[in-house]
């Protein structure tokens, strides 16, 4: 099986992006299925239902979420109604939505981290741990975990901790993609960070001049969604359908529009 992760969406120009690249990736790949992060593809913060329709019409058969899954608050009340969307596992049991279902008969599960980023949340190890266990023999031998994490360290213990256990744990959050690519040794597919499908001159997908300003004069500024060429950035994760267990991951970065 062969399944694309895509990096945190942002803004319109990302959404752009994905509407022109992913359909052409789903037949340049020879996908089975792609997972992509939306918490930002609205207007660099949050989701709304239009917006996770556009990207799911897109191609994308599931879409995560991360620490900005609330920042549309109408999304609260749509999310139960969009069976392809998920939010991190490990929010408090009174948010609305899930964190984990199953597509193309594979298990997606979406946590997210405490270090540096969410500190109030439920353990993320003992949240996979419990679903995992929970499922038992009823998940399918496919299961991928969208890690949205800000510390490299625990990023990387995650994955060590899930290896052998889940096909895939691919990094997000960061918007900055990482050369760590690889298959740990019990088989699970490992990526720090996947990276982001934002305008590639900018602060994180953010107008740069803004961000700059905001560290020199350290006053709060309005934040916008950049111009210019996008990077698309996501990784391809080739998994034994029998096993469970990644074959090879791989980066897959495309930029769209004029360089």
């Amino acid at each position: 099986m062969r399944i694309l992760f895509v990096g945190d969406v942002v803004g319109r120009p990302g959404r752009n992006a994905v509407a022109a690249l992913l359909p052409q990736l789903r037949n340049e790949l020879r996908l089975d299925m792609t997972i992509v992060n939306g918490e930002n593809a609205a207007g660099g913060a949050g989701l709304t239902a239009d917006i996770a329709r556009e990207i799911h019409d897109a191609g994308a058969d599931v879409i995560t979420n991360g620490n900005h899954v609330w920042d549309q608050r109408q999304f609260m009340k749509d999310i139960d109604a969009l069976e392809y969307c998920i939010r991190p596992i490990n929010l408090a049991p009174a948010n609305p939505g899930r964190g984990w279902v199953i597509s193309n008969d594979v298990l997606v599960i979406n946590a997210i981290g405490r270090v540096f980023m969410a500190p109030n949340v439920d353990d993320p190890f003992r949240a996979v741990d419990g679903i995992l266990e929970s499922l038992a023999d009823r998940a399918p031998q496919v299961k991928i975990v969208d890690w949205h994490a800000e510390a490299t360290s625990e990023k990387i213990a995650i994955g060590w901790h899930l290896d052998g256990r889940v096909s895939a744990v691919v990094g997000s959050h960061t918007h900055v993609p990482t050369a760590d690519a690889r298959v740990l040794p019990r088989g699970t597919a490992h990526v720090t960070d996947t990276g982001m499908v934002g305008p590639r001159d900018s602060v994180l997908g953010v107008d740069a001049a803004i961000i700059v300003r905001r560290y020199v004069d350290g006053m709060p500024h309005r934040f916008e969604v950049a111009s210019g060429p996008v990077q698309f950035n996501s990784v391809l994760i080739d998994v034994d359908e029998k096993s469970g267990l990644a074959r090879s991951i791989e980066r897959v970065d495309r930029l769209f529009g004029e360089a």
